[in-house]
């Protein structure tokens, strides 16, 4: 009997112990789920501050980047001696890897064909205004006191500039008349007048120089119809802005459907490199009715240049700024393209197949490094170091190419290839180091690597030849007439008025850019041309004009109005 109890009461104990020990089990594992759970809840908690803490520094990167756009100067500039020191030891490297030692790049990335000394030239003190070929004028100064009184003994002279107002000149058009043929005593006599000569805007009360003063003031100096047409009222004349419109419409069209289709014409067949980049313009929306009076918003358009060699410079417009629109304006040329990394650009380099354009021309991309070099400032606003290492990579590489300037092309092809190749492909070999730690990570550092990463081919293709341009910085400065012009003329009237001001500012950029006065060049063309051959029209592009204007009667041209002796056509041209 007791030891039935004693086995009874073992057995309980162990089914109480067993059933402790799944409570506490159980126990244990209710703790490590919520351990478990907390933990997660912990560590998410800290992947979520890590973000938001990686999203705020990105905020006030771009904050800091805005503030200095708007604020600092817009210049992308940097202290190019302290990058020195800073990667003393590397740039070292790169020099003894390339062969040639450079001096300290200077500040400019600007690639152009003419070198910019920095030494400016000395004071020579007060400068000799008799030499100034303008009118003179004197004025004679007495003393009241002493005239008449004492003899003279010569005069003190000195020079000074006075600016006396213009005005425009009233032009009579004599037309003779003539008798013709023969009557009887009592009839009156037959007469017949002389026709008026060509004009380019007929029964225009304009002459070639004042269209050419109203365009100039205009598309050259940025300053708007109204305020041109304030000025004429202030000398007494009334010329109103629609007037003054219609003018620079039918000229824009006219020289654009001759002279400037001419210059594409011979650009597209023997330009080496196209460079291009395109801006924003507001276009005034147009009333389907003159009885609308609805107010609507411009709407944007876009001004393409193309700068062809150091022949022509192309403004294009276009409503709208596509792919589409990018292939038929490239459709036809073979060579070498110039451009930024917008994607409205790519199919111009695609096969056919892979939805470039099939126009059997090819076409190669040249990158630019100024844009390369942009985005590294960018993420170098807050002393990134990877961001600066790039910058000092950059400027060594301009300042070795610099270092080439004035040499045949063929030779800066070589000088290329033995010395800056070094350095050109660490840098690629250190972008895509660098690139592989922020690939994943928001910030302008990745922007900026990630830009460099996807464009080598096109930022090395400057080693094809050594003509090429490491930049594409010529394109944006002509870009500038449009950008400074704008903020005053705010807007054109129609499509039409703008492709008109496009061709008018092509002839202005490439008189410009071969020396050439532009006021006084489009009052020559205006003034040649309806008198002109058609298949004749690239002898008065700006590139030629100077050859052409020279074998033409100087007397004849003076004149404002009147036939014009057309010289024959060379045999050979000018190229």
């Amino acid at each position: 009997m007791g030891d039935a109890t004693t086995s009874s009461t073992h057995e309980a104990l162990l089914e109480r112990v067993a059933k402790l020990e799944a409570a506490l089990e159980a126990e244990r594992r209710a703790h490590r789920t919520e351990q478990a759970e907390l933990e997660a809840a912990r560590n998410e908690a800290i992947s979520e501050r890590d973000r938001l803490r990686d999203a705020y520094r990105h905020l006030q990167l771009e904050v800091e980047l805005m503030r200095r756009r708007i604020v600092v100067a817009k210049a992308e500039r940097i202290d190019t001696a302290q990058l020195e020191l800073e990667f003393a030891a590397k740039l070292a490297r790169l020099d003894t890897m390339g062969g040639l030692l450079v001096p300290a790049p200077a500040e400019s990335t600007d690639d152009a064909d003419e070198p910019k000394g920095k030494n400016k030239h000395r004071p020579r003190g007060r400068r000799d205004l008799r030499t100034l070929p303008i009118p003179e004028e004197r004025i004679e100064i007495t003393d009241p006191a002493l005239e008449g009184s004492t003899s003279r003994l010569g005069t003190e002279e000195s020079c000074k500039l006075m600016w006396r107002r213009g005005g425009l000149v009233r032009v009579i058009v004599a037309r003779v008349k003539y008798r013709v043929g023969a009557t009887a005593d009592d009839a009156a006599p037959a007469i017949a007048t002389a026709e008026m000569p060509r004009e380019l805007v007929a029964r225009s009360l304009a002459t070639p120089s004042l269209l050419a003063h109203v365009i100039s003031d205009k598309l050259c100096d940025g300053l708007p119809l109204h305020r041109q047409e304030d000025r004429f009222a202030r000398i007494g004349v009334t010329l109103d802005r629609g007037t003054m419109s219609r003018w620079l419409q039918e000229v824009g069209l006219t020289v654009g459907a001759t002279v400037v289709q001419a210059m594409h014409d011979d650009a597209f067949t023997h330009a080496f490199c196209l460079s291009t980049d395109a801006t924003g313009v507001l276009v005034q929306p147009t009333r389907e009715r003159e009885s609308d009076k609805t107010r609507r918003a411009c709407r944007r358009g876009h001004f393409f240049v193309q700068i062809a060699d150091r022949d022509h410079v192309f403004f294009e417009y276009t409503p709208k700024e596509t792919s589409a629109v990018v292939g038929e304006m490239f459709r036809g040329f073979s060579g070498y393209i110039q451009a930024d990394a917008k994607s409205v650009y790519d199919l111009l380099f695609r096969p056919p197949d892979q939805g470039g354009l099939d126009d059997d021309s090819t076409r190669h991309e040249v990158g630019c490094w100024a844009h390369a070099r942009r985005k590294l400032w960018e993420a170098a606003i807050t002393k990134d170091v990877v961001a600066r290492e790039g910058l000092a990579r950059i400027a060594r590489i301009f300042a070795l190419n610099r270092s080439f300037r004035g040499k045949p092309a063929a030779e800066i092809k070589a000088l290329r290839e033995l010395h800056m190749r070094p350095h050109t492909d660490d840098f690629f070999a250190w972008v895509e180091v660098e690139y592989a730690k922020v690939r994943d990570q928001r910030g302008l550092l990745r922007t900026a690597l990630g830009y460099a990463h996807r464009q080598r081919e096109p930022l090395t293709r400057f080693y094809d030849d050594g003509r090429l341009k490491l930049d594409n910085n010529a394109s944006e400065r002509e870009l500038r007439r449009v950008a400074v012009g704008r903020k005053a003329w705010l807007f054109v009237g129609s499509d039409d008025h703008a492709q008109a001001a496009g061709n008018l500012l092509t002839l202005i950029a490439t008189a410009r850019l071969h020396g050439l006065d532009p006021e006084l060049y489009l009052r020559d063309l205006i003034r040649v041309l309806p008198h002109w051959p058609r298949e004749r029209y690239l002898e008065l592009c700006p590139r030629d004009w100077i050859a052409t204007r020279d074998r033409l009667d100087p007397v004849e041209l003076d004149l404002e109005l009147g036939g014009l002796t057309v010289p024959p056509a060379e045999q050979s041209t000018t190229r």
